[in-house]
C-alpha cells in the first residue's frame, strides 16, 4: 500500500501541483514570519544588551504621584546634582553619569523633519575625567560645550548630509534654534536604530531645555573592578532616599529584552493570523483535490478492496499521499519563507527604517513548526476524502462511479449549516447589543460560526444563486447553458472552490466597510467640532508647545482669533479632573460647542463649562459651586456656567487661562487654534509657518489635514491588511485553477462528444471560462454579503464610543471587488480552458 501511494503521487504530479503551491504559500508565510521576527528581535536584544555594557546600576526617580496620560502639567520627578554626587562617592563606584533627555526635532537641509516624530530625541553629553562620554563614541569633531553647539548621531548626519561645522535648525518645544554641529558620534540607541535621531547638548544646556538646572532623569553607575552589580545596588539603596528606583544593568537589559519579545510576539501573532487564514483557505483546495482524485480512482480503489485491501489500508494509502504532498510543500515553503524574511528585512531599509545588524535566525522551532503545519494541514484536509475512499464497496468496480450523496446526508448537512449560521447570527446580534467592552468576544465568535455555517450551506445556496445568473448567459446560447449546468453539477465541489474566495472577500469587505465608515466619522468630527481655520501642535503630539507660539500667532496680522489649549489637573468637588485652559474671548469663534444648558458666555473668571458626561458623573448642574484645589494646592471655588455635549475633539472641563495659569509650575500648550482673515489658503498657511520659523517640530493643520492624518493611518493599516489577505486570495485562485483543471480531466469524454457534435474549440474555451466566472462571482457575492453584515455589526460596537460613526457602504470598492473576482475567474480559467480546447476529439471520446 505504501508503494501504491507513492506511485499515485508520482502519477498525479500535475494534478497535485496546485495543492503543493497552496500549502507552500501558507507555510512560507508562517516560516517567513517566524524567521523575520526572530531575526529583528535578536538584533534589537543584542543592541540593547550592548547599550547597557557600561551600566552596572541605574538610578531613577520614583513614580509620579499622578498619571500624566491625560494632561501634561504634573511635574515629573527628577534626580538632583546632590544625588549624583552621592552616587559618585559610593564604595565600588568607578564612575557615575547623569542623563537628561527629551523630544528634539531636527530639520534636514530642505527644512523637513528627520526621522519619526516619536523617536527624535535630544540628550546630554556628559564628559568624564578623560573628557569623553562612554555612551557615545565620537567619530568626528568634538563634544558640544556651549548652548549653541550640538553633536548628532552618524546615521542622522548621513541622511541629512550634515557634517562638522554645519548649522542645523532644530526645536524642542516650539521656538527654532540654530545650532552648530561640533561632532558626530556612534550609538546603540534603539530609537536611532529604528529610524529616529539623537542630538546631544552639553549637560547645562540639556537641563535647561528638558528639565531644570541641576536635574537629571537617570544616573548610570559603572562598578569598579571586583564590585558586583548586586553589591553596588545595595550600597546605593543605603545612601539614597526611599522611593528612589534602583536597578542593576542586567535587570535593565532583561526588562528591555522582555519588552522586545512582547513586541515581537504581538507582530508574530498578527502575521500568523493571516498565515492561518491562508492555510485555512488552502484546506478547501486540498480537500477538493483529494476528493476528485479519489473519485477518479474509484475503480482502482474498489479493485484493491476486492483483492483484499482493508478499509484502514485504503485510508492509510490516501493519507500517505497527503503526507508526501504536505512534506514536499512544507520543505519548499520553509526555504521560500527564509527568502521572504530576507526580503522583508531588506525592504525595511528601502523604506527608511533601520535596524541593528545581526545574523539571520532560523531556529529549530521555526523548522519544526513549518514542517508540522504543512504536513498536519494537508493530512487533516485529506482525511475526509480518505475516509470516503475506504467506504467504496468492491462492487463499485463494475460501474466505476461513486455512489451519489444520499438525501439523508444532504438534509443532515443543510440542517447543521442552518443551525451554525443561525447561532452565528444570534451571537453577532447579541454582541452588538452588549456594547464595545463586552460585545467583542460574542461578535467574533458569532462571525466565525456564521462563516462556517454559510460554508456548510454553500452547496444548497449554489443552485439558486448561480441560476440567477442564467439570464445573463442566454445571449451565449448553448455555451452559456452548459457553463451554468457544469458549475452546479457537483454542488459540494463548487461550494468548496467558491468558499475559499468567499473567506478572503468577507474579511476584505468587512474591513473596508469599517475603515470607510470610521473615516467618515472622523471627517464629521472635524467638520462639526472645529470652527478654527488651523490648529498648531508639535509633530509628536506628546510634547507641549512653548507659550511663545501662542503669543507669536496672536500678534500675526492675518490672525483674527486664537486660543491656546492648555491642559492640567485640578480637584473639583473632591475628584481629580483633567481641565483645558482656553481664551474665553475667542474660543466660541474657534470651536462648536453644543450646549444642553447654560452657554459659552458663562466661561471666564471663576466660571467653567463642562461636558455632559463629566457633569452627569459628578451630579453637577448649571449654577453649582464646586470646591477647587489647584495643582499648586491652592484652594478656591469654581461655578458651573454651562454643560455641553462632549466629542472626540473636545471634552472635559474648560477654564479661563487667566484663572488657571497662576497655579501652573510651567505654562505650555498642547495646541493652539487660530482663525485667519481669509480662511484656509496656501498663503495663510505659509504665513503661519513662516511666522513660526518654518519649524520642523511644529505642524500646521486645517480640518482636512486633521481628517487626512487620522485617515492616512487607517488607509495605511487597511492597505497592509489588503496585502496580507492577498495571500488568501492567491490561494483561492489556485483552488479555482485546480478545480477546473481536474474537472476538465474528469469530463474528457463529455468534452470529446461535444466537439464531435459541433462545439468548436472557441466555444469549449468559453464554456470553461464562464464556469470559472460563475464560481468566482458566486464566492464573491457570498463574501461581500457576509463582509457587509459583519462590518455593520462591528460598526455598531464602534458607534458606542464614536458618536459621529455612520455606516458607509463603499460602493466603488465593492464594485472593484466584484470586478476583481470576475478577473480572477477569467485568469484562473486560462490554462484549464486551453487544455480543454486542445483535447484530441477521438482520444477524449474513448476516455473512460
Amino acid at each position: 500500500m505504501f508503494r501504491t501511494a507513492l506511485r499515485n503521487v508520482l502519477a498525479h504530479k500535475a494534478r497535485l501541483l496546485m495543492t503543493v503551491l497552496a500549502v507552500m504559500l501558507g507555510v512560507a508565510f508562517v516560516s517567513g514570519t517566524l524567521v523575520f521576527t526572530d531575526t529583528i528581535g535578536d538584533a534589537f536584544k543584542k543592541s540593547s544588551a550592548k547599550s547597557y555594557e557600561n551600566v552596572s546600576v541605574a538610578v531613577k526617580p520614583g513614580s509620579p504621584a499622578r498619571s500624566t496620560d491625560t494632561a501634561g502639567q504634573d511635574e515629573r520627578p527628577r534626580l538632583t546634582q546632590r544625588q549624583l554626587d552621592t552616587v559618585r562617592a559610593l564604595p565600588g563606584a568607578a564612575s557615575a553619569t547623569g542623563s537628561v533627555s527629551g523630544f528634539t526635532a531636527v530639520a534636514d537641509k530642505n527644512g523637513k523633519l528627520i526621522g519619526n516624530g516619536w523617536s527624535t530625541r535630544g540628550g546630554n553629553y556628559s564628559a568624564g575625567k578623560d573628557g569623553t562620554d562612554a555612551r557615545y563614541a565620537l567619530t568626528d569633531g568634538r563634544a558640544p560645550q556651549k548652548p549653541d553647539e550640538v553633536a548628532i548621531d552618524g546615521k542622522t548626519a548621513d541622511r541629512a548630509e550634515l557634517q562638522v561645522g554645519d548649522t542645523v535648525r532644530m526645536s524642542v518645544d516650539g521656538p527654532v534654534m540654530h545650532q552648530t554641529v561640533t561632532g558626530v558620534f556612534d550609538t546603540d540607541d534603539g530609537n536611532v536604530a529604528a529610524g529616529g535621531s539623537l542630538v546631544l547638548f552639553d549637560t547645562a544646556s540639556a537641563q535647561k531645555l528638558f528639565a531644570k538646572p541641576g536635574q537629571y532623569d537617570e544616573i548610570d553607575v559603572r562598578a569598579a573592578p571586583g564590585t558586583s552589580q548586586a553589591m553596588l545596588k545595595a550600597e546605593a539603596e543605603k545612601a539614597l532616599p526611599k522611593g528612589t528606583e534602583i536597578v542593576t544593568g542586567q535587570q535593565l537589559a532583561d526588562e528591555e529584552a522582555t519588552q522586545i519579545s512582547q513586541a515581537m510576539s504581538g507582530l508574530n501573532t498578527g502575521l500568523l493570523v493571516f498565515a492561518g487564514i491562508a492555510l485555512f483557505v488552502g484546506i478547501f483546495i486540498i480537500a477538493n483535490t483529494f476528493t476528485m482524485l479519489v473519485a477518479q480512482r474509484t475503480k482502482e480503489l474498489a479493485l484493491m478492496r476486492a483483492v483484499g485491501a482493508s478499509r484502514r489500508q485504503v485510508t492509510r494509502s490516501v493519507l500517505i499521499e497527503a503526507f508526501v504532498v504536505g512534506l514536499t510543500a512544507a520543505v519548499v515553503g520553509l526555504v521560500t519563507g527564509i527568502g521572504i524574511a530576507v526580503g522583508m528585512r531588506s525592504l525595511l531599509g528601502t523604506t527608511g527604517a533601520t535596524m541593528p545588524d545581526g545574523p539571520l535566525i532560523v531556529g529549530p522551532g521555526t523548522v519544526v513548526a513549518s514542517l508540522v503545519v504543512g504536513v498536519a494541514v494537508t493530512m487533516l484536509a485529506a482525511w475526509l476524502p480518505a475516509r470516503r475512499a475506504s467506504r467504496i464497496a468492491p462492487v463499485a468496480a463494475m460501474s466505476s462511479v461513486h455512489a451519489p450523496a444520499t438525501t439523508r446526508s444532504l438534509v443532515l448537512r443543510n440542517t447543521l449549516g442552518a443551525l451554525l449560521a443561525g447561532a452565528g447570527i444570534a451571537l453577532v446580534l447579541a454582541g452588538v447589543s452588549m456594547g464595545m467592552d463586552s460585545g467583542k468576544l460574542p461578535l467574533g465568535a458569532g462571525g466565525g460560526l456564521l462563516l462556517i455555517g454559510v460554508f456548510v450551506l454553500t452547496p444548497l445556496l449554489s443552485r439558486p444563486v448561480i441560476a440567477a445568473a442564467g439570464p445573463l448567459l442566454r445571449p451565449f446560447g448553448v455555451t452559456g447553458k452548459l457553463a451554468r449546468q457544469n458549475s452546479v453539477r457537483n454542488p459540494r465541489r463548487t461550494a468548496a472552490t467558491a468558499s475559499a474566495l468567499m473567506i478572503g472577500l468577507t474579511l476584505i469587505t468587512g474591513l473596508t466597510v469599517i475603515a470607510t465608515s470610521v473615516q467618515k466619522g472622523i471627517d464629521r468630527i472635524a467638520a462639526d467640532s472645529i470652527k478654527a481655520d488651523y490648529t498648531i501642535s508639535m509633530v509628536n503630539r506628546g510634547t507641549d508647545l512653548s507659550p511663545e507660539v501662542a503669543k507669536t500667532l496672536a500678534g500675526l496680522g492675518t490672525v483674527t482669533a486664537s486660543s491656546p489649549m492648555r491642559d492640567s489637573w485640578i480637584e473639583l468637588g473632591g475628584e481629580d479632573h483633567a481641565v483645558t485652559g482656553v481664551d474665553p474671548r475667542s474660543i466660541a469663534r474657534l470651536v462648536n460647542l453644543d450646549f444642553t444648558s447654560g452657554s459659552i458666555a458663562g466661561l471666564g473668571g471663576g466660571t467653567v463649562v463642562v461636558d455632559d458626561k463629566t457633569a452627569k458623573d459628578g451630579g453637577w448642574k448649571v449654577g453649582d459651586t464646586l470646591p477647587t484645589v489647584y495643582d499648586d494646592h491652592a484652594k478656591s471655588t469654581l461655578r458651573v456656567g454651562g454643560i455641553y455635549h462632549g466629542n472626540d475633539m473636545l471634552k472635559g472641563v474648560l477654564v479661563d487661562t487667566a484663572t488657571l495659569d497662576p497655579h501652573l509650575s510651567k505654562i505650555s500648550d498642547t495646541q493652539v487654534m487660530v482663525k485667519t482673515a481669509d480662511g484656509t489658503s496656501a498663503a495663510a498657511k505659509d504665513a503661519i509657518e513662516k511666522a513660526l520659523g518654518d519649524n520642523p517640530a511644529i505642524k500646521v493643520q486645517d480640518k482636512t489635514d486633521i481628517s487626512n492624518e487620522a485617515g492616512g493611518m487607517i488607509s495605511m493599516m487597511l492597505n497592509m491588511l489588503y496585502g496580507l489577505l492577498a495571500m488568501a486570495v492567491i490561494v483561492a485562485v489556485l483552488g479555482v485553477i485546480n478545480t477546473l483543471a481536474m474537472s476538465v480531466f474528469e469530463r474528457s469524454h463529455e468534452i470529446g462528444m461535444l466537439r464531435a457534435i459541433g462545439l468548436d474549440r472557441r466555444d469549449v474555451k468559453r464554456m470553461v471560462r464562464f464556469e470559472s466566472l460563475l464560481i468566482s462571482l458566486f464566492g464573491a457575492v457570498l463574501g461581500i454579503g457576509l463582509g457587509v453584515f459583519l462590518g455593520w455589526a462591528a460598526g455598531r460596537l464602534i458607534s458606542g464610543g464614536m458618536d459621529t460613526y455612520t455606516m458607509v457602504l463603499p460602493w466603488d470598492r465593492i464594485a472593484i471587488f466584484l470586478g476583481g473576482a470576475a478577473v480572477v475567474g477569467v485568469l484562473a480559467a486560462l490554462w484549464p480552458a486551453r487544455r480543454a480546447a486542445r483535447l484530441n476529439m477521438l482520444s477524449a471520446i474513448k476516455a473512460e
